[in-house]
Formats: C-alpha cells, structure tokens, sequence
C-alpha cells in the first residue's frame, strides 16, 4: 500500500469530512497544500480548459495521467484523480488502473457515461452505459489492481442525466457490490436536497462522496451531518484564476503599467517559495564541487559624509536609496544572485527598521554609532563558517567583477580598480592601494600570469613620495582560511590597541576594514588582489546618485543583472 492511499484511507476513517479541492498542475497542488485541505481533486475539467480544450475526452488518458503526476509530485496530500469513464472499454479500465496505481497516485473515480462523455453540466446529450457494462468495468479496476491501497470511486451520473432518484440508488447499490470503493453522487441542481435525499437512503457501508459546484451554499459540515465522508470543490481554484487574471491583463492593458496591481498580486519572492528555488540552490550549493559562498553587508553607518545627499537621505539609510525603481541594496542582491550566492546577511544599524532586504538575514549591530566598519563586520563573526564576500553597502557594481573574483584561489582578496591612476582629482578619503610590482625580464616582459597580484599597502593616508596606484572598491572575498586570520587579528588587535592608536584609526575599536587588511600585511598573511578597470561606481555625492540615474535609464546593459 503506498503511504497516500493509505492516508486517504485513514482520512475517510476519522471523524471528519475529508475535504478535497480542485487542482490541474504542481502549482495548484502546492497551494491547496498551504490552504489547509486533506487531498488534491486532479480535475478533468480543470486540466481540460488548462489546454483551452472542452471537456469531453478530447484529451488522452495519458496527458490527464501526467498531469496527474505532476500535481502528485508538488504535494505530501493523497491525490484523488477524476478518470472520466476510463478512457474506454474494460481493457483501457484495467490499463488505467495499472499507470495510475504505479504512480502513487491515491485514488480514481470513474463515472458511468458513454465514452466520449461531455462535462457533467452541459445541456443535452448525457447518456449513461448499463449497469452491467460498468459493473464489468470496475470489477475489471479492482482486478488490476496489485496492491489494496488504491481506491476506486463509482461515480453515479443518473441524476445528472434526469434518470431519477430510485435509478441513481439502483446503480449505486450494483456499484457497490461490483467492488467500488466509495460512491460519487453528482447533482447539477441549485439546492443540495436531491444528494441529501440520495444520502438518507443510502444502505451501503462504503463512503459518500458530493461535488458541490451548483448547490455551493452548503457547508462542509452539514454534508458530513448528512452521512457524507468526503467533499470535492472541483474547480473553484481554476475559475478563481481565471477572474483575477482577466481583471489583471485589463488593467495592465489599458493602463500601460502593472503599478496598481503590484500590492494586489503575488510577490516574485513567494513565487520563489513555491518553486522550491532555496531547496535548489542549496543542492547546487552541497553538491557544485566548490565550497559556497555567502555575503555579508555593512549597511549601519549614517553617512553624514555625504552631505549633498542628506534630502535624499532624511528618512532612509543610504541602502535603501532608490535608483530607477530598485533600491542600492536589491540591485546588490541581484547581482549576489546571478553568481549564486543566496545567503546574505545585512548588518543593520542607522534606521534598520528602514532595511527591507528579502530574502537576507538583518543582524541588527547596536554598537553602529559608535565603532567603524571593522566592528561591523565582525559582529557577524559567528556567522563567517565559510567562504565570505564583504561588500560595502554604497557601491554599484558589475556581476562580472563577482564571477571574476570568485576564481581567486587566495584567502583574501581584495577588488581594486586602476583607473584611479586617471582619475581628474584624488580624493584623500579614498581607500587607496599599492600593489608589490611583478617581476619583468631582462627584455621587459612581465613574468607572472598571476591575475591576483598581492597587497603591499592599504589605506587612506599617504606619504607625498608614496604612490598608490589602485582604489579599493568595497568588495573583498574571505576563503575559509582568509576569515580565521582575519577574525584572529581582529581579537589581536583589540587585545593591543584597544585603548590605543591602530594604524589609521584612533583606537581598534574605531578601525575600518581596511587598517585591519593592512595589519595582516604587516604581519605577514598575504593579501591579493583582483584589478579591474571601471564597471563599478560608489554612491558618496550627488553626482554619483546622477550618474547611476542615467546609466539604468539609458543603458539596455545594467551595471547589476
């Protein structure tokens, strides 16, 4: 017996009604699962007008089987699958039965019409087969079947057909003694009376069954009042849909924008959520080969050095700055992203409740107004168990920096940009850095392919006949090995210089990341670098904030996928 058949089992058992709603693919499965209900309705009607098609076996057994497995592959709950009359004669019965069975799906109800039948609340032709004919076909279902588990619901379409109440009996009874396993009595009438009367005369152990699509007032509960065991919402969810995406397509339509309809409709990260997507890009992550990769954001300092930006910044943290329609921090994430990293943490402080980040992890650091961007990313140090990348919360940036970086082999390497060297001015607050020259041949050729040069000095200020020739952009990449010295030298640090000047900061405590990057220099510990030239730009004035404006309203190439 597979485990669903033996759920609906014990579900037609219990004490409650079980309650079933309409579903025609994975989707539909998985929020019927959220909602609360007991089994899944794999409907004919519903994978039928999915493919745009009437419903009058028009389509194969076996595209009504696939859709039936994949709603039984989306969701833990017993599938009930509506077969029509089999698909045919007792041999495509007994066929049926086999596929269905070795799918794991729970149950069939088969309804005793001619093949082709037309959907049940059609006016006209609904003709029924004998009662012999489709005893023939389910004691042919039940000899099929290799395990006593699976179900075999009889549906009884004789009041439909306008056969009568004591016909509808006649034929329930003879279903039952043919080995059906419970008994679907369908009504195309607005009151609930024909299916009650139907359920007061009932004489038969084997469970009840309603469908109320037409007499939709009664509840739940008063059926299961009535002697019935099981309800089945047939195709609730799909016209549902169908309204909301009508109303939907008309406002996007005639309005030329999906503005208003953002707060009404699922958000993309709920989508997500019913994909499976974080399962996935976990499996990509245990079994990639290569060791993931998290991010980890310092977004809690105020910013009052840009002052040029403060009207912008009045009621914000800087993260949260709006750039033609995403937030800094959401086009940062896209681009986490696309080189999939997924687990993110956000280092709050200045306005945290402000943040909003989904999918990261917010730590909040109650200490932001007091220390520098070295504590800050510390605080996340119970977090730093594996392969990091640090990136400051004011830059933009291009993906492919990311995928370049991602190649480093070193433990800590650091993101620089030349073109410094070219720049119009020279800021002195920039984070300014000089790499150790590579070696040349006699003939001038450089020697070392090495795209990763090492650090040789880091920092902000510089002797007038010092000359750094590269910017420290903000983001940096912590192997494993790379974040246990850098952690060591962070509690070193604040053992020694606590109280005292630390490189470029007045104490450790008020270090930023780039003194502590220095101090493992001096000791030794090798920093490397990636060099790029430009693709990237920093949000610290009014200009910068212009020039990001311009580039995602003009360019069809986003700095961030």
């Amino acid at each position: 017996m597979n485990d669903k058949s033996k759920l609906l089992r014990q579900q037609l058992k219990s004490g409650s009604i079980v309650r079933v709603m309409g579903a025609h693919n994975g989707l539909g499965a998985k929020l019927i699962e959220r909602a609360g209900f007991d089994a899944v309705w794999s409907s004919g009607l519903e994978i039928s007008t999915a493919h745009a098609l009437p419903d009058a076996n028009i389509l194969t057994m076996t595209e009504t089987f696939e859709a039936a497995r994949g709603i039984h592959e989306a969701t833990a709950l017993p599938v009930v699958c509506d077969c029509d009359t089999g698909y045919g004669n007792a041999a495509n019965v007994k066929h049926m039965v086999r596929k269905y069975e070795a799918a794991g799906l729970a149950a069939a109800v088969m309804e005793d019409k001619i093949f082709p039948k037309v959907n049940s609340f059609i006016p006209g032709r609904q003709d029924l087969v004998s009662i012999s004919e489709f005893c023939g076909k389910l004691r042919a279902a039940k000899e099929a079947q290799q395990t006593p588990g699976f179900m075999v619901f009889a549906r009884v379409e004789a009041l439909i057909a306008g056969l009568g109440m004591e016909e509808a009996l006649r034929r329930a009874r003879a279903y039952a003694e043919a080995g059906a396993d419970g008994i679907v009595i369908h009504s195309k009438s607005s009151s609930p009376e024909e299916v009650l009367q139907f359920a007061r005369a009932w004489d038969r152990p084997i469970p009840l069954v309603s469908i109320p699509t037409t007499y939709f007032k009664i509840t739940a509960h008063e059926l299961e009042k009535a002697g019935f065991r099981m309800v089945i919402y047939a195709n609730q969810g799909l016209r549902a849909s169908i309204r909301a995406m009508e109303s939907a397509f008309r406002t996007i339509c005639e309005t030329g924008t999906t503005e208003s309809l953002e707060s009404q409709i699922t958000p993309m990260k709920e989508v997500f959520e019913l994909q499976g997507m974080k399962d996935m890009k976990a499996d990509e992550e245990r079994f990639s080969g290569r060791d993931p990769v998290q991010a980890v954001i310092p977004a809690g300092r105020d910013h009052q050095f840009q002052p040029d930006l403060k009207n912008l910044l009045e009621d914000k943290p800087l993260c949260m700055l709006d750039i033609q329609g995403k937030t800094l921090i959401e086009r940062q994430m896209d681009a986490l992203h696309s080189v999939g990293i997924s687990k993110i943490h956000v280092i709050t402080g200045h306005l945290r409740e402000k943040i909003k980040a989904d999918g990261a992890q917010l730590l909040f650091n109650p200490d932001y107004g007091k220390y520098q961007c070295a504590q800050s990313i510390l605080f996340a140090r119970e977090h730093l168990r594996q392969d990091t990348l640090v990136l400051y919360s004011d830059i933009l940036f291009d993906r492919k920096i990311l995928d370049r970086l991602l190649q480093s082999p070193h433990a800590i390497t650091l993101v620089v940009d030349r073109s410094y060297r070219s720049l119009p001015f020279r800021d002195k607050t920039l984070d300014r850095v000089a790499l150790e020259p590579l070696p040349v041949s006699a003939s001038g050729r450089r020697l070392s392919l090495d795209l990763f040069k090492p650090v040789q000095r880091i920092g902000h200020r510089w002797e007038e006949e010092a000359a750094p020739t590269h910017e420290f952009v903000g983001i940096a990449l912590f192997r494993r090995k790379g974040l246990a010295q850098l952690i060591e030298a962070w509690e070193d640090a604040l053992e020694k210089f606590a109280d005292s000047a630390f490189q470029e900061a007045p104490t450790a405590w008020q270090a930023d990341l780039t003194d502590l990057l220095q101090y493992l220099v001096d000791r030794g510990i090798p920093v490397h670098s990636l060099e790029i030239d430009q693709g990237w730009s920093e949000i610290h004035s009014r200009t910068d904030y212009d020039r990001a404006l311009t580039h995602f309203q003009t360019s069809s190439k986003s700095i961030l996928v």
